[in-house]
């Protein structure tokens, strides 16, 4: 598989990691999140770049088995392109639902292909 992927690949498992690290030692909290603007921001941001990093995944290789990317990918362009239109409710949900199970798919992509890539998890 190409490195760039690989590169692509740790770029979505870092912004997973630094989403994560925004709760460290605390419990994620719905009211909390929706209460706190920077940390909204911050977890947008890095859903912008997973996004765009899956993306570019699928330009190269449109048969990853990444569950869910062309969502996740439109979910970026929704982020950038109507921000307006976007709920906290969402944002939570990609959090809560969706990010751990990329993760793991992100991280086996990685340990499968690029075995000599440091293991995050």
């Amino acid at each position: 598989m190409d490195n760039n992927i690989g590169k692509w690949l740790i770029d979505i498992l870092n912004c997973i990691n630094e989403i994560d690290s925004f709760f460290e030692g605390n419990e994620k909290k719905y009211d909390e999140y929706c209460k706190n603007i920077l940390l909204k921001r911050g977890i947008e941001r890095n859903l912008e770049i997973i996004g765009e990093a899956v993306n570019r995944i699928l330009n190269k290789k449109p048969d990853i088995e990444i569950v869910n990317a062309r969502q996740i990918v439109q979910f970026r362009n929704l982020v950038i392109h109507s921000y307006d239109n976007i709920s906290d409710s969402n944002v939570w949900a990609v959090i809560i639902n969706h990010l751990p199970k990329l993760k793991i798919e992100v991280q086996k992509l990685i340990d499968i292909n690029f075995p000599n890539f440091p293991n995050f998890i």
